[in-house]
């Protein structure tokens, strides 16, 4: 099913977890919303391909990737998708510049890359939340950026 021209619902959905991954329809509803208002006009505006890595998770899904074993991450709503493409620095620059959007972190990598780029959207309320997450001695750190 396509969400949008260059994004699908199995895209979103597609785990290497061995548990259910399967929507319900308000979470398709927001996988749509993050795609007509995010996703597709940033790849239209970047001309190459982005990689959902990580998009709707089950709540199963989520713990075993090592989220938040709490309903409250975005990707279990599917408000949110881990992207990655040949320049993520650049999509998180485009991102920030040009859309609205509820949080984007800047993960992993380093000062130059990100190893990707996590963004959510939200129909209403969205933060404009800008962090970056580093792995120090095994544990994430977020911390914010201006």
């Amino acid at each position: 099913m396509n969400l949008s021209k260059n994004f699908t619902l199995e895209a979103f959905c597609k785990t290497t977890s061995n548990f259910p991954n399967i929507p319900q329809k308000s979470d398709i509803l927001a996988m749509s919303d993050l795609c007509k208002n995010v996703l597709q006009p940033l790849r239209d505006l970047f001309g190459h391909e982005i990689i959902i890595s990580s998009g709707y998770r089950s709540l199963a899904v989520n713990k075993d990737k090592g989220g938040t074993n709490k309903p409250l991450s975005q990707h279990c709503k599917g408000e949110a998708a881990d992207l990655k493409c040949i320049d993520n620095a650049l999509i998180f620059k485009l991102i920030r510049e040009h859309f609205v959007f509820d949080q984007m972190i800047w993960e992993g990598g380093d000062d130059n890359q990100p190893a990707w780029v996590h963004v959510s959207y939200r129909t209403q309320g969205n933060r404009g939340e800008m962090l970056r997450m580093r792995v120090v001695n095994g544990v994430k750190q977020y911390t914010h950026i201006k």
